[in-house]
């Protein structure tokens, strides 16, 4: 049964997501995916009192709880009156050096339950265990981290309960911290930013900025099909009540994200608060990282099997990919003309909200790169062999439709971790983080066909062109209406 929303309660706070626009007095854009949020009289006068003030009237808390859902604002909870009961549980095989920083930095302010998933040398997780004042809990043979996971929750009877990866490294205080979300009853589960612990190789210093726990610092509520999908439960803080059956034991990769849709899809709000950090130790070397994408690759389609048209590996929209695919084509013309096309399908569409269409082409503009970055990530997972290999023999009767065709496919190669590294910065050189970054994506890509093929399902493999039709404005005063990405 899905739960019911409710307002959000009195005392939280809200504060609007760097990129929502306040248009006038009563329009908001925003949010993820993008939307026009028309309010009521009595929603301005809500609006107004929650950007200086906490919920404090249930028209705050519902409008509130409307924001922070579209991820149109987020929520800022009051300070926690006691400490938090959460028990943490903590699924490990071998890995005792691990193990022991993990329940070391961890401390003994909280209870915790170690779940040994038959480990080859079960006394030395036992003896940490002792030393360190956990509960063990011990598996005769290895079912996988949500087996181990369920086997634990067994033992919990506290309202809260903190999973934890054994190779993280990190002290209570992610825990109290995001401990407060819960004043919230709707919430199921915050999580906190897992960044990674690194050596100064060029391993460590690719995944500084790529490590594939790291979902970034950008705050979001947590719901398939937006900015922020999923988030892993490395480090993740959990309502008993809302985990229901527990993990799905059948799944050994991807068991993290199933959980968290099927808590979504059943009414909870989870949470991504980047503010509390943990620490989690990452490979020092290259074939470890890209094995575990390609384990990571291959729950793609067992997702898809479960939860329908929420994998898809690329959504892209219909004014932009087709100004995408004629540069790509070598017809700049056509391009403007797709460009100019969707151009004018956000301007009707904002005209119709009485909303001035300023500054429309700069975001439209952002689109359409966003949108070539992602066939060119596309491209780089599922296509890469191949598309190299038209690189060097490109065919063509004309010399210049052949350097045409060469430039345009080594952009959709070149753009992406071009983009990756201006945008992150890391310390690592252009040329060996695009060499890493080609072999991370086409790794991962391979290990989604290799799921496909497993499961006999394309969906995983097949991008989405989202047909979305223009919305009439909305004739309830306080309607929203999602509105062309731009």
């Amino acid at each position: 049964m899905k739960r019911e929303t409710v307002a959000l309660p009195a005392g939280f706070r809200i504060e609007l997501d760097p990129e929502t626009q306040v248009v006038g007095s009563d329009v908001l854009f925003g949010g993820s995916p993008p939307r026009l949020l028309r309010l009521s009289a009595a929603g301005v006068r809500a609006f107004q009192d929650l950007r200086h003030r906490p919920v404090i009237s249930p028209d705050s808390g519902r409008l509130a709880r409307r924001l922070t859902d579209t991820g149109l604002a987020h929520p800022r909870p009051p300070a926690a009156q006691q400490p938090p009961a959460v028990t943490v549980v903590i699924p490990v095989r071998d890995r005792a050096r691990v193990l022991e920083r993990c329940l070391a930095a961890l401390g003994d302010r909280y209870p915790v339950i170690v779940v040994d998933d038959g480990s080859h040398d079960p006394a030395a997780v036992a003896g940490l265990c002792q030393k360190q004042g956990a509960r063990l809990l011990r598996r005769p043979a290895a079912g996988g981290p949500a087996a181990a996971r369920n086997d634990g929750l067994t033992l919990v009877s506290t309202p809260l309960v903190a999973f934890l990866d054994s190779d993280c490294v990190a002290r209570d205080a992610w825990i109290t911290h995001l401990a407060a979300h819960f004043a919230d009853p709707m919430v199921g589960a915050v999580a906190p930013r897992v960044r990674p612990e690194i050596t100064g190789n060029a391993v460590g210093r690719y995944l500084e900025a790529r490590a594939p726990a790291d979902m970034g610092a950008h705050e979001a509520r947590v719901l398939p099909l937006t900015r922020q999908s999923f988030v892993p439960t490395a480090a993740l803080l959990v309502r008993r009540e809302a985990i229901a059956a527990g993990f799905d034991a059948g799944l050994r990769y991807g068991e993290d994200v199933d959980l968290i849709w099927r808590m979504t899809r059943a009414g909870w709000r989870v949470r991504y608060d980047p503010s509390a950090e943990v620490r989690h130790v990452e490979p020092e070397r290259w074939a470890p990282v890209l094995a575990r994408r390609f384990w990571y690759g291959t729950s793609a389609a067992p997702l898809a099997r479960r939860h329908p048209g929420m994998v898809p590996p690329l959504i892209v929209q219909a004014g932009p990919a087709a100004a995408v695919a004629s540069l790509l084509a070598g017809s700049p013309p056509a391009a403007l003309a797709a460009y100019g096309a969707a151009v004018g399908q956000l301007i009707h569409l904002l005209r119709g909200w009485n909303v001035p269409p300023r500054g429309v082409m700069r975001p439209m503009a952002v689109s359409v790169r966003e949108t070539w970055l992602g066939a060119g990530q596309w491209t780089i997972q599922f296509a890469l062999p191949l598309v190299a290999a038209v690189i060097a023999r490109p065919g063509g009767r004309s010399r210049q439709a052949r350097v045409v065709r060469r430039l345009a496919l080594a952009s959709l190669l070149a753009g992406p971790p071009a983009a990756a590294w201006l945008r992150g910065r890391p310390r690592l050189d252009p040329v060996r983080f695009a060499l890493g970054y080609l072999a991370d994506e086409m790794i991962y890509g391979t290990g989604v066909y290799a799921g496909a093929a497993a499961e006999r399902l394309a969906e995983p493999l097949l991008p989405r062109i989202a047909w979305r039709p223009l919305p009439k404005p909305g004739l309830n005063p306080g309607s929203a209406s999602r509105a062309p990405d731009a």
